[in-house]
């Protein structure tokens, strides 16, 4: 049987969201900042530089507009074609309920940090989506279409990232968290999975804010 081949799992460029310190969460279409632009062109040419061009690479994304955006301008560095690649809504950011879009300053004074400091986090808001609800369809995805022959590249988001990075890491589930979490990575990250082991490509100069 073959193999699966590599997965390359990128994090978004900087979005206006994120420069204003709002949660973004599974808000659809959050653009890009001209930060983020930069972000997804670093690692576009990062990629270039290790696949060549016009690699044979399935192109996977969140269905999320900010994803799309950065996919776009890595496509363009690799030489294909961004109409050629599949969005999946398995793979979007948590969803953050009524916290969704508001401003980070704004819940804190309601309710308290939403960032654990130990595990830097977002601590799921009362009516939004659980880690082990993000680890259900994360997997579902990876099931469906990551184990099929070839190597793939994924645009995703900062917790959702994390969460199937820890799924495919073989990490346990945080406690409090009852899902596998991998470590925090930057805006404009990328890192590659191969054998379940995963190799740095490039640390991105963004923020942590989801």
């Amino acid at each position: 049987m073959n193999r699966p081949g590599r997965l390359f799992i990128a994090r978004h460029g900087e979005t206006v969201f994120n420069a204003a310190a709002r949660l973004q969460g599974d808000h659809a279409h959050t653009p890009l900042t001209r930060s983020g632009f930069e972000q997804a062109d670093a690692m576009g040419a990062a990629l270039r530089e290790r696949l060549g061009p016009q690699p044979d690479l399935a192109l996977w994304s969140s269905s999320a507009g900010r994803a799309l955006q950065t996919l776009a301008i890595i496509a363009e560095h690799l030489g294909l074609d961004w109409h050629g690649a599949r969005h999946d809504d398995r793979l979007v950011e948590i969803g953050m309920g009524g916290w969704g879009g508001r401003y980070y300053a704004d819940v804190i004074a309601e309710h308290g940090p939403v960032v654990d400091a130990e595990s830097r986090l977002l601590k799921p808001a009362p009516d939004g989506e659980s880690y082990a609800q993000i680890a259900e369809r994360v997997i579902h995805w990876f099931d469906e279409h990551g184990r099929a022959p070839g190597d793939k590249l994924v645009i995703m988001h900062g917790i959702s990232s994390r969460v199937l990075r820890g799924v495919l890491l073989g990490f346990d589930p945080l406690p409090d968290y009852g899902a596998p979490v991998a470590p925090g990575l930057p805006q404009g990250s990328v890192v590659m999975i191969e054998d379940g082991v995963e190799t740095l490509v490039v640390e991105g100069t963004g923020g942590e804010r989801a």
